[in-house]
């Protein structure tokens, strides 16, 4: 009896309840209509987008009476309309997975560098080392290898001018036009030997007239830039001071050509030069370097130049060319006829020392 008048207790079972995002997912899916077939009448209507409902043309139903459940059935003209406003519609899930959209990826545009010429300026305070004779008979030799070459005479005594017989008081148009008055460089370049923008007395008095111009010392760099593409090698023969237009040559130069005869005052300018060329690399031109220091006018017959030669290696080096330029009456000689040593006996120890410093100067290049 006990045990029939036990009451049968009911064991409790566990309920799973849905995750929030399941239901939320569910709510959201209900507010999207489903995707209606063409001859089935549609389920309840829960919502109704009057957005795409205007836009597809449909008209707008009435509202259902209380109690009641209104089967709306679609036009079979707006079916099609809806599907294919359905299919382009994200539903919910399909929002909460990531997509990945590669993007186009543009390949990198490779530069092709820009051939520019070296720029050289031979350079010494000191007057009479034969900057103007290196200045000219390397450009030679160096166009004799079969490169292009324009020579720049900065001197206003227009020494490189008339070595290559053109008369600097007769030039219209000279480098003065180009610093001062910033003419185009290719209106005073002439072809001779080698290419040449000439000089004119005129120069003398171009950096009192540059003083008060902005960017002076720039003004042979700008001006270089409309005909540096043309040329391998631009030498600029610069005057025998560190005034404004020495500056400019340093300012426009990469590389810089110390002549130096071999002679105690000739060598003393190379302290000076050294620093006008550290301001020039702290102010203007941070990559302009010394290509190297020549030895001009060498006797090797005399005790003084012996040891002139063994100073210079002692104090600079790499820095001083192997080659060196001796003593010869053919420099004298060879500017009378306005040409170049080379032209003027090629055959001569003179023109040969000058290609021997252009296989040097070339070698230097390739390493």
């Amino acid at each position: 009896m006990g045990f029939l008048s036990r009451k049968s207790k009911f064991m409790s079972t566990p309920v799973e309840e849905p995750h929030p995002i399941i239901e939320e997912l569910q709510r959201m899916e209900e507010a999207v209509p489903e995707r209606a077939e063409p001859d089935r009448p549609a389920g309840p209507v829960a919502a109704v987008d009057s957005s795409s409902s205007q836009a597809a043309g449909e008209e707008s139903t009435a509202a259902p009476p209380a109690g009641g459940t209104v089967t709306a059935v679609k036009p079979a003209a707006s079916v099609s309309q809806a599907e294919e406003a359905q299919a382009e519609r994200f539903m919910p899930r399909d929002l909460l997975a990531p997509s990945r959209h590669e993007g186009v990826v543009e390949e990198p545009k490779v530069e092709v560098p820009t051939k520019h010429a070296d720029v050289i300026a031979f350079a010494n305070q000191k007057g009479g080392v034969a900057k103007t004779t290196t200045t000219l008979n390397l450009a030679v030799a160096l166009a004799e290898s079969g490169y292009r070459v324009l020579c720049i005479d900065l001197d206003p005594q227009g020494n490189l001018t008339m070595s290559q017989g053109i008369d600097p008081d007769k030039v219209e148009k000279s480098l003065y036009d180009v610093l001062v008055n910033d003419m185009p460089i290719s209106e005073i370049i002439q072809k001779r030997e080698i290419d040449i923008a000439v000089a004119s007395i005129d120069l003398a008095g171009a950096e009192i007239a540059m003083s008060t111009k902005i960017g002076r010392e720039r003004s042979l760099e700008k001006a270089l830039k409309e005909v540096i593409g043309d040329y391998d090698f631009v030498c600029i023969d610069t005057p025998p001071s560190l005034g404004l237009l020495t500056i400019n040559a340093l300012t426009a130069a990469n590389k810089v050509i110390v002549p130096v005869q071999c002679e105690y005052l000739s060598m003393r300018g190379l302290v000076q030069l050294q620093n006008t060329l550290k301001m020039i690399q702290d102010n203007l031109n941070p990559d302009v370097k010394i290509e190297g220091i020549l030895p001009t006018m060498l006797d090797t017959r005399t005790v003084h130049a012996k040891e002139a030669v063994e100073i210079l290696e002692e104090n600079f080096g790499d820095l001083v060319f192997k080659s060196r330029i001796r003593k010869a009456i053919k420099f004298a000689e060879a500017p009378v006829k306005g040409a170049s040593v080379l032209k003027y006996d090629s055959g001569s120890s003179a023109a040969n020392y000058y290609r021997e410093l252009a296989k040097e100067v070339l070698a230097n290049e390739s390493s």
